[in-house]
């Protein structure tokens, strides 16, 4: 959740355009909507085509196909706002969420609402831009097609931004048998999970029971599991204990499980030790080391054959790109990314781009790949829009220079780590940087005054007034 420092807040520096060899390949002329039937290619990668020729003009506007609403799809939109092509926004959701507040809602913290923003809302002032609530099922390549839920859509240019899903490393029980964390139904879910245990166990008589309902589990130790539990802990240590006055809930644990030997591999070691030292003060019990192996009715098996009982396992620790990607009949890289050049473009097709999550291109630190997190995608929808106007008008497209603003993560009331700039902090200063620069990356001026709000009120009372258990119940 807590990521890089998001762009929202600070301009990017323009980046340096080059020429990609003289002969940028142009889109092929359309003149008219194909017939051709859905379907995916081979699993290699397309051969060399002749250059693309550009859409003629006398027919109709270019359209461009965006698939996703999320940080890179809606500044892809943003970017070709007002310009000569038609742009449709395709999401199986109505919103566009700010995902790094998300665990705020698991917890009671914020309101569903007050992270999210209508896609609509935001799009409706770009004249050339629409929306379509729908999800994709497929994407033919060659056809130039995306399937969707509610039929085909064809294109001239294509821009894959659909996002990340959770990787159970083939594991579907692991699928079945643990909360996700990647969108508001998820949120509501764990949230209802944590409520609703507290409730079963005021009423339940058997202890060993009543241990296994106070007992939960984040597996997965980078900034996602890392907030969440200490998130966790805090409402549990300031809130329901109050709440459930018959409960000693100083019995309930909140266990974080990470497989390496480090939480937080993304930061540097000093950090990792100091966020280590803050999860265990405020009551985490943090395990590394230990890889789980299974998990069934409730029961966390580990490879170092110890068990544990909770009723709320979270998961944390597997990020693949979105299963759409599976669709496209390319070689996809590590966690099912798709592999790109650095203009952003898949290789055989130059009229499809691919940012985000979804997208492997490698350049970031010591060559790896660009990180799974928000800036990389806002900084690729701004160039892809850039490249999508070059590609049109037979202009040099640019590469992607990504400007690395830094990392920070909150764990808990007062505390955060904070590397970014060149400056590197913790504790007080670090959080309110953190709540800073999160504030001022919402969408709208009522979430942001709303999310303001609602931290003050949970500073000065040690309250949350999101404690509602909402739609059908989950604790098995």
């Amino acid at each position: 959740m807590a990521e890089q420092l998001k762009d929202t807040i600070a301009i990017v520096p323009d980046q340096a355009g080059i020429a990609t060899n003289g002969k940028t390949p142009q889109p092929a002329n359309h003149t008219g909507t194909t017939n051709g039937t859905s379907g995916g290619s081979n699993n290699e990668l397309a051969p060399e085509k002749e250059p693309l020729k550009p859409v003629n003009h006398s027919n109709r506007r270019p359209k461009v196909v965006i698939v996703g609403a999320g940080f890179g799809g809606t500044h892809a939109a943003a970017s070709l706002a007002d310009s000569d092509m038609d742009v449709l926004v395709l999401d199986r959701n109505n919103y566009h969420g700010f995902w790094p507040l998300l665990y705020q809602v698991a917890t009671a913290g914020l309101e569903p609402q007050s992270v999210a923003y209508p896609v609509r809302g935001l799009l409706r002032k770009y004249g050339n831009v629409n929306f379509q609530l729908s999800e994709v099922k497929k994407v033919d390549l060659e056809a130039k097609k995306v399937q969707t839920e509610d039929g085909s859509i064809d294109y001239d240019y294509l821009v894959m931004a659909a996002g990340s899903a959770n990787s159970y490393f083939g594991n579907k029980a692991l699928a079945q048998e643990t909360l996700g964390l990647k969108d508001l139904d998820d949120a509501s879910k764990l949230r209802n999970r944590l409520l609703e245990s507290f409730e079963l166990a005021v009423k339940e008589e058997d202890p060993a029971k009543r241990a296994k309902l106070l007992t939960f589990v984040v597996i997965g130790g980078g900034p996602t599991g890392v907030e969440l539990s200490g998130a966790i802990s805090e409402l549990i240590r300031h809130v329901l204990r109050k709440d459930y006055p018959t409960l000693d809930v100083y019995k309930a644990r909140v266990i974080l499980l990470e497989a390496l030997p480090k939480i937080l591999g993304t930061f540097r070691e000093s950090l990792q030790k100091k966020a280590l030292r803050t999860l265990e003060k405020m009551g985490v019990e943090v395990r590394m080391g230990v890889p789980v192996d299974t998990v069934e009715n409730g029961q966390i098996r580990l490879k170092d054959g110890s068990t544990i009982d909770a009723n709320t396992i979270v998961w944390a620790a597997g990020v693949r790109s979105a299963e759409v990607s599976d669709t496209l009949g390319l070689k996809l890289a590590r966690q099912s990314r798709v592999p790109i050049q650095p203009t952003l473009q898949i290789e055989g097709h130059p009229e499809v781009f691919v940012i985000g999550d979804m997208a492997y291109l490698e350049g970031f630190k010591e060559n790896q790949a660009y990180p799974m997190v928000a800036p990389v995608a806002i900084q690729m929808g701004k160039l892809v829009g850039e490249n999508l106007l070059a590609l049109q008008h037979d202009r040099p497209l640019k590469p992607f220079k990504y400007f690395d603003k830094g990392n920070m993560a909150t764990i808990g009331r007062r505390n955060a780590i904070f590397d970014a700039f060149g400056v590197r902090m913790t504790g007080y200063p670090a959080w309110l940087s953190w709540l800073f620069v999160h504030l001022m990356s919402l969408v709208g001026f009522r979430n942001r005054l709303v999310v303001l709000l609602n931290w003050a009120y949970n500073y000065f009372t040690y309250d949350r007034g999101a404690r509602l258990i909402t739609g059908k119940k989950s604790v098995r």
